[in-house]
């Protein structure tokens, strides 16, 4: 499943009302730096964040200026720091939106430590990630950590370290290739080539770790930028404030990083009207998100205005897109019944043991007794089917809740893991057992090419 988170963001931040103001920095005060592990899931770095001693999960993201919690429950407690209650105009059901700034708040990342930040709090339910990735995600964090290190990222063994300036010195310099950045608005941009229809083409892209997709290009048919018209399908691309948000999804040719070549990459070209508040910087034709990032080991130097990269073990994995048309969400918990097995010792004429009292031998049996006991599972619940796809044609409709996928409990999988399944090879068996108004349903259907159709049928 591809996440639209950046163009959330982009719509939080493109307001007056975001204002930038002077605080404290992030220190290492006894390391040169500092290794912090992270979940990688859906091409997103989920990072351990401390805010006023309590730990919570941020997607690490480039393309993000200021710190911004959106999924904050009771449960939490948290304690900010001096705040003040505003409205972002323009966004929301209503056409504003409420939220909280928050300063003096104290942050831990690792060793990392800021006493004066500012915090930017959404109180809106719709908007929570959690359920389209299936780990609990808080928020997103960015520019503030990136200004103060050297941020290195390696998507390999899933960790990033924040290496204090004055002391790095990066290792086997003649292995990595420096690229410059440019750095608007505190949002780092690269140059690239791309190519479509064989024509290629240079493009100024954001760098966007928040992104889960490979590509983003706004069409523009002018500098002939639109996606080939026998290879692109309508799709769902992720969620915004004001609901759901389509757009085609297609391949470029090629994509050019320097010296990094790429082919068939998957690319999304989002509606006009989800890119209005993207397109602030004039110059930008779209954005590099992390199913491109993920191929790279990476250090993010903003103070120099460059960043370092070289190749890693996932250069070479394929491009691929959700061929069943299905996405799931996670849809809260259920209690499922399952057996387990419990001893028990009965006398019996098989295995025997001698007493050391009076010399007789006493025979015992485990006998295994059956047992069941209630758990609680996460439920998966369809939540978008494209239409043109085999599994609507099949019967699978919105609301669905998946039970099992090729015989096995949905249960058993975490929601990256299903998502596999569907990103599989057109033509491969899939079979869901699904619950629907209280009944159990079987369905199969064979993974389609979702470039079959140019618009989903009615």
């Amino acid at each position: 499943m591809k996440l639209l988170l950046r163009y959330i963001i982009l719509c939080l931040l493109a307001f007056n009302s975001w204002s930038i103001c002077a605080q404290g920095d992030f220190l290492l005060k006894n390391n040169v730096s500092e290794k912090i592990k992270f979940q990688f899931t859906s091409n997103l770095i989920i990072i351990p964040v401390e805010i006023n001693g309590v730990i919570l999960s941020f997607v690490l993201d480039t393309g993000v200026s200021k710190p911004i919690l959106f999924n904050l429950s009771e449960r939490d407690s948290l304690d900010l720091k001096d705040t003040q209650t505003f409205y972002l105009h323009g966004l929301g059901a209503d056409g504003k939106l409420e939220a909280l700034k928050s300063k003096n708040n104290r942050f831990n990342i690792g060793g990392a430590v800021c006493n004066n930040q500012d915090l930017y709090v959404v109180f809106d339910n719709s908007i929570n990630f959690t359920p389209r990735l299936g780990i609990l995600v808080h928020g997103i964090i960015g520019f503030d950590l990136f200004k103060d290190f050297i941020v290195e990222i390696n998507y390999n063994s899933e960790y990033i370290r924040l290496h204090k300036p004055e002391s790095f010195v990066i290792k086997s310099p003649r292995k990595w290739k420096t690229l410059p950045i440019e750095l608007y608005r505190r949002k780092p941009y690269l140059n690239a080539f791309v190519t479509l229809k064989e024509n290629k083409k240079p493009v100024k892209l954001l760098i966007d770790t928040g992104s889960s997709d490979a590509l983003w290009l706004f069409e523009d048919e002018y500098n002939d930028m639109v996606p080939e018209k026998d290879k692109f399908f309508v799709d769902y691309l992720g969620k915004g404030l004001s609901g759901s948000v389509y757009g085609k999804r297609s391949k470029v040719n090629n994509f050019q990083l320097s010296e990094y070549s790429l082919d068939d990459v998957n690319v999304s070209f989002p509606d006009s009207a989800s890119i209005d508040l993207a397109k602030v910087y004039k110059d930008r034709n779209g954005s590099i998100g992390g199913d491109i990032l993920k191929r790279f080991n990476l250090f993010f130097d903003y103070n120099n205005k460059k960043i370092h990269l070289k190749k890693n073990g996932l250069f070479k994995d394929p491009f691929t897109y959700n061929n069943s048309g299905i996405v799931l969400e996670h849809n809260g918990n259920m209690y499922v019944k399952e057996r387990i097995r419990m001893p028990s010792n009965t006398p019996s004429n098989g295995y025997s043991s001698r007493n050391s009292n009076d010399n007789s031998r006493q025979a015992v049996q485990i006998d295994f007794s059956i047992n069941y006991t209630m758990k609680l599972k996460p439920a998966y619940r369809i939540i978008e089917i494209r239409k043109s796809s085999n599994a609507y044609a099949s019967g699978l409709r919105l609301g669905d809740i998946l039970i099992s996928i090729n015989g096995k409990p949905a249960y058993d999988f975490r929601l990256p893991e299903i998502n596999r399944f569907f990103h599989g090879r057109t033509g491969s068996n899939l079979r869901l057992k699904i619950e629907r108004n209280g009944a159990e349903m079987l369905f199969k259907f064979k993974l389609d090419n979702a470039f079959k159709f140019n618009e989903p049928s009615n």
